[in-house]
């Protein structure tokens, strides 16, 4: 009931003239080179994760820190990067808010540029790539929005070249995207809405499948998401809670197993939105039986709430929840990727958070941000 009436109120502030504010300073862009598709002759790493609400702004800082000690390409983050339906607990407890607290208005006006500020901006020099979660689209915000807000990553030299490359008339600014980096296409998708994924989307996916199937120098398909493909150990909290959601995530399940049994393509599925680590999200009953059990893992650890594991956890290689954290990547010359959860310690939070945010904070959001304990 209180978020029904925070939600309604926030809607009201916002349409009566608050409005998002401006594009964040374009410091924290992401400029990266030229994907190379060409496989480099050494292992190389990516770092992953997503759900950074609530607490993110005390977590993101240290996994930038700790992926820059990785040396890795990027970091790719799989959506909800703030709550949107109340407030995230991390921005009342900034100085400025706590000796004047938020409204909804002014929060819902800064929430995304605080994301960028005190999380994104952290990364520099790492590029950075941003998928959609639901939240990004808590009523009354819109992909539109989204669009406008994040148009600085979603346009980057890098992604605005290869989808020109695939289709030269293509200068529509959309949610999904994909781009090719060490013989390896990491594809972007967009099921942030219980219509998801669209038929446009899933025919651009298909597209892009077809793509790499005929390309020799890609080995490797990596396809991140914010909610789980359909039919998964977390299938309590994926795509399966719309029919929309089962049928086009089956069929991109489906796609990405026949590129991989058809064009010997290893295929690697990333997922965020339940707030804990696992590894193997596909060993279920449903996928061994129909097709084969994909590799998939889920990575919600960025900051949220945490949540509990589900009752039929012991299906996967490994679970963990009351965790923040993030998944290192080691992609090797040829093509296959080992993939380790890096969990961080309270004592890795840098000590310029900590001044902050004060320890007291710091230590309830690893002690109390939980609905798992």
């Amino acid at each position: 009931m209180k978020q029904l009436v925070l939600r309604s109120l926030a809607a009201l502030s916002f349409l009566l003239g608050v409005g998002l504010s401006p594009i964040a300073s374009a410091q924290s862009t992401p400029s990266p080179s030229s994907a190379a598709a060409e496989t480099p002759s050494v292992p190389w790493n990516f770092a992953v994760s997503g759900d950074s609400r609530n607490c993110g702004d005390v977590t993101m800082p240290a996994i930038a820190a700790e992926v820059a000690k990785d040396h890795a390409g990027f970091y790719w983050h799989l959506g909800d990067f703030r709550k949107l339906s109340d407030f995230d607990e991390d921005m009342q407890h900034q100085p400025k808010n706590i000796a004047s607290p938020l409204s909804i208005s002014t929060y819902l006006a800064t929430a995304w540029d605080d994301f960028l500020q005190n999380q994104i901006a952290t990364f520099a020099p790492t590029p950075v790539f941003l998928g959609i979660g639901n939240h990004e689209l808590v009523w009354p915000h819109t992909r539109e929005m989204y669009l406008i807000q994040f148009a600085d990553w979603l346009d980057t030299p890098v992604l605005r070249d290869q989808r020109l490359a695939d289709d030269k008339n293509d200068h529509k600014l959309v949610a999904y995207f994909h781009w090719i980096q060490g013989g390896i296409d990491f594809i972007s998708l967009d099921n942030a809405t219980d219509d998801a994924f669209d038929p446009l989307q899933v025919l651009w996916f298909e597209r892009t499948l077809k793509l790499a199937a005929a390309n020799p120098s890609i080995h490797t398909v990596v396809v991140g998401m914010h909610e789980a493909l359909p039919d998964s150990i977390s299938s309590n909290h994926a795509m399966d809670e719309s029919e929309p959601g089962i049928v086009s995530g089956r069929r991109v399940y489906r796609d990405l197993l026949a590129l991989q049994n058809d064009s010997h393509k290893r295929v690697y599925v990333l997922a965020s939105h339940s707030h804990y680590y696992m590894d193997g999200i596909f060993n279920t009953e449903y996928w061994r039986n129909n097709g084969g059990v994909l590799p998939g893992w889920i990575i919600g650890t960025a900051g949220a709430i945490r949540y509990a594991l589900p009752p039929n956890k012991t299906e996967a290689k490994a679970a963990e929840t009351n965790v923040y954290g993030y998944l290192l990547a080691t992609a090797k010359p040829n093509g296959e990727i080992d993939f380790t959860f890096r969990k961080l310690n309270e004592s890795d939070i840098p000590a310029s958070v900590v001044d902050t945010y004060k320890a007291d904070f710091v230590h309830w959001c690893f002690e109390k941000n939980s609905a798992a304990r």
